[in-house]
């Protein structure tokens, strides 16, 4: 796919990985090191670090995540936002799949730093950097993941839940049996997809069972109207099968299935001419042609608490976080006027 491709599908994936792409470009003409860049200049290009993003820094949560720790870790993450994002943002939208990314980053270093906090209370751990879209791309696959769990489908096309599950469950066990690897982030990343999608999920469940009642709704009312219309025709008591009856109308299955496909109408049954045919003394006069199209429900729009629902979620979610940091800022605050 190339980008001119991926941006018509996808515009905020491929922004994101440009974003990415230009900022380590940028570092590397700027002089930091391709593979192993110094904890210094991660900083001043915007790390995750305890001291700094719980202090006067907070806007780290988010930096972070477009900042990665080599070329190998660019290319990784690169490959994955590529991957699920040419799938999410058509699936989501490309709206709601930014602010998942965004709060999923978010999520990912605040736990990190809940983490990293609690560790050097009890004395097992000390302050740290981390860096990298991961959180965020872990947030998008634990979306995808709950996404199939519920059938969404994106371009006609169904997701598969079970290689979502071995993917996930790579990534996961992968962080945890290498060193260096920010399990917390990944962790807070996914459960904040997890959270963000739910809402998602059953506001689409919510229009397909409405698409369905009005689409059975609609196919009892064409069948209704041809049989009327036979009713209404027919000269004579005797009764023919519902199979001849139906000659000169389309099929009652999947007549619905495309509002665009033309059917052919046959132009010499209509309302003032009949097709006649004897049959020794019965006269059978056949019915008019019934538009199925004239049947076609209209586009269903769900109520407007199910239009607002993963918004009002994902505002619960960032109130949650504003929280959450404050809770550990004010913490480090208290101990460090304890210490002078």
């Amino acid at each position: 796919m190339t980008i001119k491709q991926l941006f018509s599908t996808a515009p905020v994936t491929t922004i994101l990985l440009i974003s990415f792409i230009g900022l380590f470009v940028i570092q590397l003409l700027t002089g930091v090191d391709a593979n192993n860049p110094s904890t210094e200049a991660l900083l001043n290009w915007g790390a995750n670090a305890l001291p700094y993003t719980m202090g006067e820094d907070p806007w780290r949560l988010i930096s972070s995540g477009f900042l990665h720790i080599g070329l190998m870790h660019l290319l990784f993450n690169s490959f994955a936002m590529y991957f699920f994002g040419q799938i999410a943002e058509p699936m989501f939208g490309s709206s709601k799949f930014l602010a998942l990314f965004l709060l999923a980053v978010i999520g990912g270093n605040v736990l990190n730093n809940h983490v990293t906090w609690q560790a050097i209370i009890d004395g097992s751990g000390q302050p740290g950097l981390s860096a990298g879209a991961s959180g965020g791309i872990m947030g998008i696959g634990a979306a995808l993941l709950v996404a199939a769990f519920f059938k969404m489908s994106v371009n006609g096309m169904m997701l598969n839940l079970k290689s979502l599950v071995i993917i996930m469950g790579i990534n996961l066990v992968y962080g945890f049996a290498v060193p260096g690897i920010d399990n917390a982030g990944h962790i807070g990343g996914a459960i904040t997809g997890l959270l963000i999608a739910l809402p998602i999920a059953f506001a689409y469940r919510q229009r397909e069972l409405a698409q369905q009642a009005a689409m059975a709704g609609a196919q009892q009312a064409y069948q209704n109207a041809v049989q009327d219309s036979y009713s209404s025709n027919h000269q004579h008591s005797y009764q023919t099968s519902l199979q001849n009856t139906h000659r000169d109308n389309p099929p009652l299955t999947n007549i619905f299935a495309d509002n665009d496909s033309q059917i052919p109408v046959n132009l010499n049954n209509n309302a003032d001419s009949a097709n006649l045919e004897r049959s020794g003394d019965y006269i059978n006069q056949y019915p008019t042609y019934i538009d199925p199209k004239r049947f076609v429900p209209e586009p269903i729009k769900i109520s407007l608490i199910w239009q607002l629902l993963p918004w009002i979620v994902m505002l619960i979610i960032t109130v949650s976080f504003i929280w959450w940091w404050q809770d550990i800022h004010n913490q480090i605050l208290q101990i460090l006027a304890a210490t002078e």
